[in-house]
């Protein structure tokens, strides 16, 4: 399992994450100290609070390609 810190601050970025989750088969999720949701559901990505970074958790072993365009939403240290 592949986990890193993502930041989704408009509802452009919602839009293109969701979009690119939703093109490949394999579970991926977001999670909070208090929730994990399904990341391919708009209605759940909007429900967690995305004015701070979220977790993503990529469960798949031919997720690379998607874990390289993951690239455009990582928190910059």
């Amino acid at each position: 399992m592949y986990s890193t810190s993502i930041l989704l601050s408009s509802i452009e970025a919602v839009k293109k994450f969701v979009t690119l989750t939703n093109s490949y088969s394999f579970p991926i999720n977001l999670t909070t100290d208090k929730y994990k949701i399904d990341a391919k559901s708009i209605m759940g990505v909007f429900s967690l609070d995305l004015s701070k970074p979220v977790n993503i958790e990529v469960e798949g072993d031919d997720a690379k390609e998607f874990i390289s365009q993951l690239h455009q939403f990582e928190v910059e240290q």
